[in-house]
C-alpha cells in the first residue's frame, strides 16, 4: 500500500461542462456576429477608409504645392521687402530696433548654459538687445546655476535679466506674458523666443528681423529646428523623419499659399504689437504656441517661414521623455481646435479658402484625422477582420494608400530611407498615444491641461563634431523601471491576431502583424534608444 501512488481523478462530467461552455460561448458568437459584428466592423472599415482617403488627399495636395513652391515660387526675400540692417557711424545703433529675448526655462541643468551663450552671442547691438530669462525652476540648485551664469554674461556686459516667479501659473505661457509686463522692455518692438536647447547662429536676427521691420503686416517669422542628436539612437532618428516632413513641406506650404502656419514654440520672432492685439499669451491649452497664432491669423496678420534659417536643437532622447511630449503636441492641438472652431468660423476678416485651410487641412485632418486613422485602422480594424473573415479590406485600401502616404512622407528626410519600415512601425506605436491625446483634448478630459516639459539630457554639447561618444547599448539588457501596460496589451492583442491569420487566413497579414507586435513589445519594454549608424 505504500508503494501505491494516489491518483486524482477529475469526474467525468468536467469535460463535458467544458465543451458545453465551449459550445455555448461558440453558439452565442455565431448569434451575435452576423447581424451585430460584421456591420458595426464593416462600417468602421468604410470610416477609415473614408480617413485614409482624406489623409491621402491632403498628402498628395501638399506634395504638389511643395513642388510647385520649390519651382516657381519666388525665395522669401523676393516675395517680401527685404534690407539689411546696415550699422551708420552717424546714427550709430539707432537705426536698429529694440529687440527682446526670451528663455523661459524650467531645472534645465544640462542645457541652460546653451541657450544663454548662444542668445548673448547674437550679432545685435548691445544697448538694442535686451535678454530676458525666466526660470520657473523648482530646485534651488539649479535656479543658483541659471543666475551665476546670467550673472557671468552680465559682467561682459550684456544687457541680460533673471527673472523668477513665486509659481508656475500658466506655465510656459504664464512665464511669457509675466516676461512682457516688466517695465524694462516696454521700449522692445520684437520679441525672440528659444527654449533652452535652442542655440541660434550669431547673424540669426541680421537675417530674420528686416522682414519684420520692412513688412508691417508680418507678425511672425519662424526659423526651422536643426537635430544635433537626430544620430545619437534609433528614436531621435524616428523623430527626425517626421518633424523634417513638417518644417520642410507643412511649414513651407502653409506659409507660401496662406501666410498661415502653427508658432513651433521657439526660434521664432514675434511682433510684440501683433501679441498685444491678438490677445497675449494664453494658458487655455498646452499648446500656447498655437493658440496665438491662430488668434492672431484671424486679425489679419501674415506668417512667414523661413526654411534656410536654421536653429540647433535637442531632441528628446528617451521614450518616456518623448511619449509625454507627445501627449501634449496630440492633446493640445485637439483642445485648441474644439475651443477655436466657432471662432474662425464668425471670423469675418479671414477670407473663406483660408478658413477652410485652417479648419480641414490644419487641424481636423493633420491633428485628428492622422492620428486616428494610423491607429484604428492599422493596429485595430484590420487585425479584427481576420478574427471576422466576413468583412473584406480592398487592398487598395491596405497596401496601396498607406505606401503613397508614407513616401510622401518620407521626402523631407531622403538620408534615412532606409530606415522607412522602421519608421511605419514605430508611428503606429505612437498613433496609440496620439490617438488617446486627442480624445483627452476633444473632450476636454482630466490630463487635457497636462504639462511635463520634455526632459533635456545636454546631447547638444556632445554633437558638435561626431556622435561616437554616443554609442551605447546599456538599457537592452535590464528590465525598465516602468512597464508601458498599454504597449504591451497591444502587442498581445496583435500577436493572437498574427497568429490566427497564420493558420486560418489567406492574406498574409501575419508578417505584417507580427514585426508590428514586436513594436509595440519593445516599446512597452522601453527599450527604444539603440544607437543606429550613419
Amino acid at each position: 500500500m505504500d508503494g501505491v501512488t494516489p491518483k486524482f481523478v477529475l469526474p467525468e462530467t468536467f469535460d463535458g461542462v467544458k465543451m458545453e461552455i465551449t459550445g455555448q460561448l461558440g453558439m452565442i458568437w455565431e448569434l451575435v456576429k452576423a447581424p451585430v459584428i460584421v456591420p458595426l466592423l464593416q462600417l468602421a472599415v468604410y470610416i477609415c477608409l473614408l480617413m485614409s482617403l482624406m489623409l491621402l488627399c491632403e498628402r498628395v495636395y501638399m506634395g504638389i504645392v511643395i513642388v510647385l513652391v520649390k519651382l516657381f515660387w519666388k525665395k522669401p526675400h523676393k516675395r517680401y521687402k527685404f534690407e539689411p540692417i546696415q550699422d551708420d557711424e552717424e546714427l550709430g545703433s539707432s537705426n536698429f530696433p529694440v529687440v527682446l529675448v526670451q528663455i523661459p526655462m524650467f531645472n534645465e541643468r544640462e542645457v541652460y548654459k546653451l541657450s544663454i551663450g548662444s542668445a548673448s552671442g547674437l550679432s545685435w547691438p548691445s544697448d538694442r538687445l535686451v535678454i530676458q530669462v525666466l526660470d520657473d525652476s523648482t530646485d534651488p540648485t539649479v535656479k543658483q546655476m541659471v543666475e551665476m551664469e546670467c550673472q557671468r554674461w552680465a559682467s561682459k556686459g550684456i544687457n541680460i535679466r533673471y527673472q523668477i516667479r513665486e509659481n508656475r501659473v500658466g506655465y510656459k505661457a504664464g512665464a511669457l506674458k509675466e516676461g512682457l509686463k516688466r517695465s524694462y522692455v516696454k521700449h522692445c518692438e520684437y520679441v525672440v523666443i528659444f527654449d533652452a536647447d535652442f542655440q541660434p547662429e550669431p547673424d540669426f536676427l541680421r537675417r530674420s528681423i528686416p522682414f519684420l521691420v520692412h513688412n508691417p503686416n508680418i507678425a511672425l517669422v519662424q526659423a526651422r529646428w536643426r537635430f544635433v542628436n537626430s544620430d545619437e539612437c534609433l528614436l531621435t532618428r524616428m523623430q527626425e523623419m517626421s518633424l523634417d516632413y513638417h518644417f520642410t513641406v507643412e511649414q513651407e506650404v502653409g506659409s507660401s499659399t496662406h501666410a498661415f502656419f502653427g508658432f513651433n514654440g521657439t526660434a521664432g520672432i514675434w511682433r510684440i504689437a501683433a501679441i498685444n492685439e491678438a490677445g497675449g499669451w494664453k494658458d487655455r491649452t498646452t499648446v500656447e504656441d498655437m493658440d496665438l497664432a491662430v488668434r492672431a491669423s484671424l486679425r489679419g496678420w501674415k506668417f512667414l517661414y523661413l526654411g534656410d534659417l536654421q536653429v540647433k536643437s535637442e531632441l528628446p532622447s528617451t521614450f518616456r521623455a518623448f511619449r509625454f511630449q507627445q501627449h501634449r503636441w496630440s492633446c493640445g492641438p485637439a483642445n485648441l481646435f474644439r475651443k477655436m472652431v466657432m471662432e474662425i468660423i464668425r471670423n469675418k476678416k479671414v477670407r473663406f479658402w483660408k478658413k477652410v485651410y485652417v479648419i480641414y487641412s490644419f487641424f481636423f485632418v493633420r491633428k485628428v484625422i492622422a492620428h486616428w486613422v494610423t491607429f484604428c485602422f492599422y493596429c485595430v480594424v484590420l487585425p479584427l477582420t481576420i478574427l471576422v473573415p466576413e468583412v473584406k479590406v480592398p487592398i487598395w485600401g491596405s497596401v496601396y494608400i498607406p505606401s503613397i502616404i508614407t513616401v510622401l512622407n518620407s521626402v523631407g528626410t531622403p538620408r534615412s530611407i532606409h530606415l522607412l519600415f522602421y519608421w511605419i512601425l514605430f508611428e503606429n506605436v505612437m498613433s496609440l498615444h496620439r490617438t488617446k491625446a486627442t480624445l483627452i483634448g476633444l473632450f476636454e478630459a482630466g490630463r487635457a491641461n497636462e504639462w511635463v516639459v520634455t526632459a533635456k539630457l545636454g546631447s547638444a554639447q556632445s554633437a558638435k563634431g561626431n556622435t561616437k561618444g554616443l554609442k551605447k547599448f546599456p538599457r537592452i539588457f535590464k528590465l525598465p523601471d516602468r512597464l508601458n501596460t498599454l504597449e504591451l496589451g497591444f502587442a498581445a492583442f496583435l500577436f493572437v491576431c498574427g497568429c490566427y491569420d497564420y493558420v486560418h487566413g489567406k492574406n498574409n497579414y501575419f508578417i505584417y502583424l507580427f514585426l508590428q507586435t514586436m513594436s509595440f513589445f519593445i516599446s512597452g519594454l522601453g527599450w527604444i534608444g539603440t544607437y543606429v549608424p550613419n
